[in-house]
């Protein structure tokens, strides 16, 4: 699934160690869990479906324990396009490869499409239910009877409600997935967070920009390319980073859009990317992005690959 720093047989003994899919339907909080259970923002976020594009994995690592969560684009229904289907099959895999399954929906929302992801399920592995935004529920005495009708649905390993965005209840989660994975030694160093680098975020920082940002305009046949990332040190040693971002979407009127008038919209879209990429490099970012018009590119299959979608 990805490349291991470590040889796990080298420190079994009681510790465990394994791969963890978080997978649901779009937007029902997936990356804000992960982004929450690892203390650090590895996978965008926004409250527009689609957000999530690859399969990311970020690692949390405690005195017993080490957790390689892996959030998964949400699985789609509706739109059969190149690139959701690429986003479907990063699921699908991924499910094939871990040791546990959490299967996030939203309280008090049980629908088709949570549905259709829960059929994708395997039978032979354990399958903690994570009822997440519990916090949202006004009426706290209906969460009760949705609990036991979902625990009808499949019989799951746990059902654990959560409030991801407010880490409540996030430790409970953590404990009851701990005696699920496997005895081994932990499969990278203590202080590897994620399996992504720094080129790979820095795109999707400035994604995530684009879908806060823009609102009902947001062109969703849209991503972003880094064309250059260097890094150098200044002279008091500073960690430098300069990098050249292209915005590519389907059309003109999209492109007109994304700059907004006077360029405002992508100044702020790519001082807040710059901003978020400072914090998470430690370093200076000098950033530059365009808007390129790349017609019918979610669509085509190669360029889909191309540009880095599974």
């Amino acid at each position: 699934m990805s490349e291991m720093l470590l040889d796990p047989a080298d420190e079994a003994g009681d510790y465990r160690c394994g791969f963890v899919a978080i997978v649901g339907r779009p937007n029902v909080g997936k990356s804000t869990l992960m982004n929450r259970l690892i203390g650090q923002k590895v996978s965008i976020t926004s409250r527009k479906a689609q957000t999530t594009r690859h399969r990311i994995t970020g690692v949390l690592t405690s005195e017993t324990a080490q957790f390689v969560f892996v959030d998964t684009p949400g699985f789609q229904t509706k739109y059969r396009n190149a690139l959701n289907q690429a986003m479907n099959r990063s699921v699908t895999t991924t499910l094939a490869d871990v040791d546990v399954i959490l299967f996030v929906i939203e309280a008090g929302r049980f629908g088709a499409a949570d549905q259709e992801v829960l059929k994708l399920l395997p039978k032979d592995r354990p399958v903690v239910l994570v009822v997440n935004k519990v916090d949202e529920i006004a009426d706290k005495a209906s969460l009760l009877p949705f609990l036991s009708s979902m625990s009808q649905q499949r019989d799951f390993a746990a059902i654990v409600p959560v409030a991801a965005l407010k880490d409540q209840k996030l430790d409970v989660l953590v404990g009851a997935v701990e005696p699920m994975l496997p005895q081994s030694g932990p499969f990278y160093d203590e202080d590897h967070v994620t399996d992504r680098n720094e080129r790979f975020l820095a795109a999707e920082l400035i994604r995530e920009k684009i879908f806060r940002l823009m609102g009902d305009e947001l062109p969703y046949a849209m991503t972003v390319e880094i064309e250059k990332f260097t890094e150098e040190e200044t002279k008091d040693g500073r960690e430098l980073r300069h990098i050249h971002a292209a915005v590519l979407v389907d059309r003109e009127s999209q492109k007109s859009m994304l700059i907004g008038r006077n360029g405002e919209k992508l100044k702020r879209i790519a001082s807040e990317a710059r901003q978020d990429m400072e914090k998470l490099f430690d370093a200076k970012v000098f950033l530059e992005v365009w808007v390129k018009v790349k017609g019918g590119w979610a669509d085509d299959t190669r360029l889909v690959r191309q540009f880095g979608y599974e």
